[in-house]
């Protein structure tokens, strides 16, 4: 099929809660791409789409899913993007559970470069998850799927009108969680939720319900990483737990997390100095698994801000949780294996979450965190060059 007379559509990479994402030819430049195009039962959805077209379009960066094109044919929005050959973040650590600490900080930095560039254009991505990171072939992270991201001048609020807030529980920021406007510092708590979950192959908290994890994210301390799995440096446990901080003024930038991560910048604080190791993870590279073989599947300083939240942040979130506050908590094991993806609003196989109405009132008190973890971003199938082994829709 030949959209708006230049896009060949070859094959379906993916399928989101929005649209579809096929793998395409741009005839007029003679390139591969990803075209990833609104269903016409979303029409509802229209203002959304846009918006990620806008949002990503603001970006030129390697750790972000480029676009290239947006448009209308016969009355359905269309999005073309780059195409990954790749897999996603969510892929790459089900399959090796966790990741030696200087490969996962790599990748971390390569997110927060994105990030950071994004945030240099005043976008705020608002759902940083792996399914929402794209890995090529040679080792390069690209962010995906701006489905939900919104300006920074623009991020009024996190609430919607109908008591819905857009995220996934287990990456989610605090302050989302009660209800405030996103600002970058959402970001940089959800990557290090992502870091996280690549060193101990769990996210920093777990429950029985995407309610009960979200108001851990509000009121409880995540275990230090090293005390989870002992080889992690313990300048690296300090740092994933400075990203976690409870008040947002207390994270990094994710510009300084990039530095920090890819070793650029060396700020060991009096306890880190004394420590037996540093993480000096490489700038780049491909995931180990990567270098020995490409037959992917294609497809501390303690938080202080808990005072800050305490217990007025509980009574916020469950007031917000009254209004019948729904997060998006997907799964983030690969739907089938896959092979070059497409990307979506990036180029991983994008990854639209499904809500979960809260019940009318949170707990007041948080379950302790899970031992195993096994929360994951839905992933769409596919065999693109963008998400779930081929797929890349947001």
């Amino acid at each position: 099929m030949l959209l708006a007379d230049r896009y060949e559509l070859d094959e379906p990479l993916g399928r989101g809660a929005m649209g579809d994402v096929w793998r395409a030819t741009d005839q007029v430049l003679g390139r591969s791409v990803a075209v990833k195009v609104l269903r016409a039962e979303e029409a509802t959805d229209t203002e959304r789409f846009r918006m990620e077209a806008q949002t990503a379009g603001r970006l030129n960066h390697p750790n972000v899913v480029g676009v290239y094109d947006f448009g209308t044919h016969h009355d359905r929005l269309f999005l073309v993007m780059e195409l990954v050959d790749g897999w996603t973040l969510a892929q790459e650590r089900s399959l090796r559970g966790t990741l030696p600490p200087c490969e996962a900080a790599a990748l971390a930095a390569q997110m927060a470069a994105g990030l950071a560039a994004a945030h240099r254009q005043g976008v705020i991505h608002r759902d940083i998850k792996p399914a929402n990171v794209m890995l090529t072939t040679d080792g390069t992270a690209k962010i995906t799927d701006f489905g939900i991201a919104r300006f920074a001048d623009d991020a009024t609020s996190t609430l919607t009108a109908t008591g819905k807030i857009l995220g996934t529980a287990d990456y989610l920021a605090p302050e989302r969680a009660l209800g405030r406007p996103a600002q970058p510092a959402v970001d940089v708590y959800s990557l290090g939720c992502v870091l996280y979950e690549l060193l101990t192959g769990r996210p920093p908290f777990r429950g029985a319900t995407s309610l009960a994890v979200v108001q851990q994210h509000v009121d409880a301390e995540p275990v230090a990483p090293l005390l989870l799995r002992p080889e992690i440096p313990v300048p690296l446990s300090d740092y994933v737990l400075r990203l976690l901080a409870k008040d947002p003024a207390l994270r990094p930038t994710a510009e300084e997390a990039a530095g920090r991560l890819s070793g650029q910048e060396q700020e060991p604080s009096p306890a880190e100095a004394g420590a037996a190791t540093a993480f000096r993870p490489v700038a780049s590279g491909p995931p180990a698994r990567a270098r020995a073989s490409h037959s992917r599947p294609r497809g501390r300083g303690r938080l202080a801000a808990k005072a800050a939240v305490g217990a007025g942040a509980v009574a916020l979130f469950a007031a917000a949780a009254a209004l019948g506050a729904s997060l998006n908590s997907g799964d983030q094991q690969p739907s089938t294996p896959v092979s070059p993806t497409a990307t979506t609003a990036t180029s991983a196989p994008a990854v639209e979450t499904s809500t979960v109405t809260a019940p009318p009132a949170a707990p007041t008190t948080s379950p302790p965190p899970a031992k195993e973890d096994h929360g994951d971003g839905k992933e769409h199938k596919g065999k693109g060059k963008h998400g779930k082994g081929k797929g890349s829709d947001g």
